[in-house]
């Protein structure tokens, strides 16, 4: 049996790399585009979330 944190670890990055690839075919229709930001998962996220106009903030 696996250890909660090595579970929650798997979990944290493919939900990492789903985002990731949502938010870059939203924003380039591009398949490319999203694997390459699939495969970066999280810092695309955070870059994504700060580079916005609206900030973290929504």
């Amino acid at each position: 049996m696996s250890k909660p944190t090595t579970r929650a670890t798997e979990a944290g990055i493919g939900l990492g790399s789903a985002l990731a690839v949502a938010i870059s075919w939203s924003l380039h229709k591009s398949i490319i585009w999203a694997v390459i930001h699939g495969v970066l998962s999280w810092f695309y996220v955070i870059y994504y979330a700060f580079t916005r106009p609206s900030g973290l903030g929504g």
